[in-house]
This record gives C-alpha cells, sequence and structure tokens, in this order.
C-alpha cells in the first residue's frame, strides 16, 4: 500500500518545475485554413444550391405534367432546400469546432500545478482560444502509446475532448507530459 503514494509524491515532486515548460507542440495552420476554405466553399455552394432550388424548381402550371423531372408540389421543393441549408450549415460547423479542438500547444506553468493549451483558431483564421486550467482538472482518457492518431483529454467543465495529434505533433518531454497531462484523473 506504501508504494503507490511513494509513487504519487515522487511523480509530484518530479511536476513541480522551475520554470514554464512546453510539454506538446503541434502548428497545423495551413492546413486549417486549407480545411476552413474548403468549408466555407461548401458552405457557399450548399446556400446557392438551395437558392437555386427554391426559386427556379417551382411546380409546374397545369394539370398535365410538361417536364417529368419538375416537381409537382412545394413539398419536394421546400425539403430539397432545407437538407441543402441543413447540409452546407453543418459543414461550416465543423469547420469552426474542429480546429477548437485540436491542440496547438500544452505548457507545464511553473510550480507543476496549472496547464496552458491552446487551440486553432475556427476556420483556420487567427488563434484559437488559449487557456489556464488547474492540473487536477485535465484527463488523458488514452495513454499516448495506446491511442492510434490523437490522444485525447478531458478538461472540466468543457464538453468535448480535445485532441492531440500524434502523428506531427511533437512531446517535447514524454516522461514529464506522462505524470501530468497525460494521467487519468476522475473528473
Amino acid at each position: 500500500m506504501a508504494a503507490p503514494r511513494v509513487r504519487a509524491a515522487a511523480a509530484a515532486l518530479d511536476a513541480a518545475v522551475p520554470r514554464d515548460v512546453v510539454l506538446f507542440r503541434h502548428d497545423r495552420d495551413r492546413f486549417f485554413r486549407l480545411a476552413g476554405l474548403f468549408c466555407a466553399g461548401q458552405g457557399l455552394f450548399w446556400t446557392y444550391l438551395a437558392h437555386f432550388a427554391f426559386t427556379a424548381l417551382r411546380p409546374a402550371a397545369g394539370p398535365g405534367p410538361a417536364d417529368p423531372l419538375r416537381p409537382r408540389d412545394h413539398k419536394w421543393r421546400l425539403g430539397f432546400s432545407a437538407s441543402c441549408l441543413t447540409l452546407g450549415s453543418v459543414i461550416v460547423a465543423a469547420g469552426c469546432v474542429f480546429p477548437l479542438r485540436s491542440v496547438r500547444r500544452v505548457t507545464l506553468l511553473r510550480g507543476g500545478a496549472a496547464v496552458t493549451i491552446s487551440t486553432h483558431g475556427p476556420l483556420g483564421l487567427g488563434r484559437g482560444a488559449t487557456f489556464t486550467v488547474p492540473l487536477r482538472h485535465v484527463s488523458c482518457h488514452a495513454h499516448r502509446s495506446e491511442a492510434a492518431a490523437a490522444v485525447p483529454i478531458k478538461v472540466r467543465g468543457r464538453p468535448f475532448f480535445f485532441l492531440l495529434d500524434k502523428r506531427g505533433g511533437q512531446l517535447c518531454h514524454p516522461r514529464l507530459f506522462d505524470i501530468t497531462v497525460g494521467a487519468y484523473r476522475n473528473l
């Protein structure tokens, strides 16, 4: 029973760093700008298609179908327009949310009691959120050696996981990361 307490105390002493230490770094500005441009283009395309369907695909006047591809009532036209607007909105929303959950930098602050997490901006424009939380409010739900592509990190009070990309990201201090941010905690 004494061994886990000794390990926990040793880990707490190891995490008490004398200055700020960057644990993880991964700048993907170009990728997120291109993805944001793609999402904005898709949003414009689907909005134009919804406008075109709403204005140009009116039901044929008269009893007989002159054109078999033309809708015979307004339900189809309104449903198709709403579907296009919904799809375009979902794509733009994904382009805004995904960069906000992709971590640019994780910094362990002096003393080892708090950590600063920086993300990319929505649609890849500018810097994203940068916030500081106590280390006890951060939990890693998969060890970095077990995660295939990204290490999921949960922060108390935030609705989604933050993702640390393993393939392109640089883990500056792996041992220190494992005992601080990479540790599993019950939140």
